[in-house]
């Protein structure tokens, strides 16, 4: 149960560090015939700081438990 415990850790931190995942995303904007025009967006799927704290608690609360040892 330790490296789960660890992987928790550090999947927490980087959650309450981060505080979200960005990606682009490719749009069509204007198709005709041989011409096309395309737009970038940049988009940020929020990750509520409550979801890296409750991994960070559980992750420590994995490592320091006498059962995982």
């Amino acid at each position: 149960m330790k490296p789960l415990g660890i992987v928790l850790v550090a999947l927490g931190v980087i959650a309450l560090i981060y505080g979200g995942i960005g990606y682009n995303k490719n749009t069509t904007v204007l198709d005709l015939g041989g011409i096309k025009a395309t737009a970038t967006e940049h988009k940020t799927l929020p990750i509520a700081p409550v979801v890296g704290v409750a991994l960070l608690i559980g992750g420590v609360a994995l490592l320091v438990s006498k059962r995982a040892a």
